[in-house]
């Protein structure tokens, strides 16, 4: 998992949804997982 500024490109990606859990925005992506990421 990475932590970014923004996850703007993140949420292009085919199947990427992003998240709001606990205060911190995540974009999950079962599609390819590697494309998972952390804001804040």
């Amino acid at each position: 998992m990475k932590v970014r500024n923004s996850l703007k490109s993140l949420k292009n990606k085919p199947g990427s949804q992003v998240v709001r859990r606990r205060g911190r925005v995540y974009v999950i992506n079962k599609l390819n997982p590697r494309f998972k990421a952390r804001q804040g």
